[in-house]
């Protein structure tokens, strides 16, 4: 029996991370850019194609009746341009619109804003697309949660939604993957304040 993983991609830096990290599953998994599966082709003197025996992968990816395999993931912004590039890639087949989800202001580097005003507004809905994910599973494993803690909304609505799934999710295994700010690379003054709060969150 797959035990499923579901993926989320919080802020600029998490939707970015978590599409690359979808291309490279489609890459090792056959699966072309528009969630169709990619059959390999025997070798020897018969050309059919053939379909792998290994399943494996269906822990990251749900098969739809039409055949289409789609990312248990969810990505969130509070603001539309990330959502909307990744929309409009070439891999726009294979999200599922409803588990992208787009605010109209962003959270201006501010930890605050993120998990206390405009990312509050939002939590609703995240949580209810979470709960379909969820619920389309038959034996949830966990979750991968990829964002930086150095901006607003990856570090304020990433944090209010990690406190949220630890109420709801208690038992279930959470893996984040965080992007730290560094002192050489640093575009904000407050980046250091954003991941102090978020990782003492």
């Amino acid at each position: 029996m797959v035990r499923e993983i579901i993926s989320l991609g919080v802020g600029q830096c998490g939707i970015q991370l978590g599409h690359q990290t979808w291309q490279q599953y489609n890459a090792e998994h056959h699966i072309q850019p528009d969630g169709k599966y990619h059959y390999m082709q025997k070798s020897g003197p018969s050309s059919n194609s053939v379909a792998l025996r290994d399943t494996s992968f269906l822990c990251f990816y749900e098969e739809t009746g039409a055949g289409q395999f789609v990312p248990r993931n969810l990505f969130v912004d509070l603001e539309p341009n990330v959502v909307d590039d990744v929309l409009q890639s070439k891999y726009k087949e294979m999200y599922p619109k409803e588990f992208c989800l787009k605010g109209k202001e962003d959270a201006a580097n501010n930890f605050a804003r993120g998990h206390y005003t405009i990312g509050k507004e939002m939590i609703d809905k995240v949580n209810d697309r979470l709960r379909k994910l969820v619920d389309s599973c038959d034996n949830l494993q966990g979750f991968i949660i990829n964002h930086s803690v150095a901006g607003g909304t990856g570090s304020g609505l990433g944090a209010l939604m990690l406190e949220r799934m630890a109420v709801d999710y208690r038992k279930k295994t959470k893996l984040g993957f965080e992007v730290y700010p560094s002192p050489n690379l640093s575009t904000c003054v407050v980046d250091p304040y954003n991941s102090l709060l978020t990782t003492h969150w």
